[in-house]
Parts: C-alpha cells; structure tokens; sequence
C-alpha cells in the first residue's frame, strides 16, 4: 500500500461553482439555468411535493363530505375502579401520575375518567377529571375521596371594555 497516493483525487476543499461572471467562465450569460422558464428567473421557487404541474390536484379532484372531530376532540385514559383496587395500597393517593408509574395511564392524552367497572375493597383519594356515578359512588363507599380537577379556564374571546355610557346634556 502505497501511503502517498491514498488520498489521490480527494478533494475536501473543492471550490465553488461561480456562474454568471461573463462569457469567458463558461458559465455566463443565462448561468446554467438554461433560457426562459419557471427556474430561470431569480425567486423562483420549487413546487410543494403536492404540486401537480398545473393540473388539478387530487386534493381538490376528490368530493368532501362530512368533518372530523379530530380538531377539538379530547383524548381521556379510562381506568375502571377494579384496576385501582390491584393497583394501589389501601390509603393511596392516586393520581395521573400514580398511574403513568402502575401502568394504567400510559401514553399522551388531556386526562383521566374513573369508571365503575369492577369491586374497590380500599379507600384511596383518587384524582382525575372526570368520574362515573357508580364510581364515585363505590371509592365513597369506602371512605375514600373522588376529587375532580377542573377544566382549564376557557378563554375570553371578547377583551374589549364596554364604553362608559355618555353623560346628558341638556
């Protein structure tokens, strides 16, 4: 092996192509961007992958109906009364948190509903958005609390201050 001619035709510092500096460079006038058309002129930008060449593009070829509720839906971990009871000690508090490390939770959602699906034998003080009647009926059964974290505040849509009414003259 030869070390002298290892890097032999390597060029790591190789220079920049520089177009449209006169005729003499081989790359003036139109600067290797050919003559006319949509990439000759200066801010032409490339299509969006959806860009169909001028025609329609199938997104507005195809017929819509209907709408998705995907925009404002909630996604919520449902957890069932009979899960807490294996999960959770008697005089546990639980929380989404608590049940992201049981198991029970795992996963993005916007919060927790408690159902009353299976028996509770343990008192625990349970935390979650939203609880079934029967389960809070059956964690109250047994001295235990169901608390309910309420819902962010919605926002005030109208922020505008309504104008003093105007003092009569007369």
């Amino acid at each position: 092996m030869d070390l002298s001619r290892i890097h032999h035709g390597v060029h790591k510092l190789k220079r920049k192509k520089r177009v449209g500096r006169g005729p003499g460079s081989g790359r003036g006038k139109t600067a290797t961007r050919g003559s006319k058309g949509q990439w000759a002129s200066a801010g032409a930008n490339m299509p969006t992958p959806v860009f169909e060449g001028g025609q329609m593009p199938l997104f507005r070829r195809i017929p819509k109906r209907g709408f998705s509720h995907a925009t404002w839906d909630r996604r919520f971990h449902v957890v069932n009364v009979g899960d807490l009871d294996k999960a959770f000690a008697d005089g546990a508090k639980v929380d989404a948190d608590a049940l992201r490390k049981a198991g029970l939770a795992n996963g993005p959602a916007d919060g927790v509903r408690i159902l009353g699906e299976g028996e509770l034998t343990k008192r625990l003080v349970v935390k979650a958005h939203h609880f079934s009647k029967s389960a809070a009926e059956k964690i109250a059964a047994k001295g235990g609390t169901a608390e309910v974290i309420a819902p962010p505040k919605k926002p005030k849509k109208n922020k505008m201050k309504p104008r003093a009414p105007r003092e009569q003259t007369t």
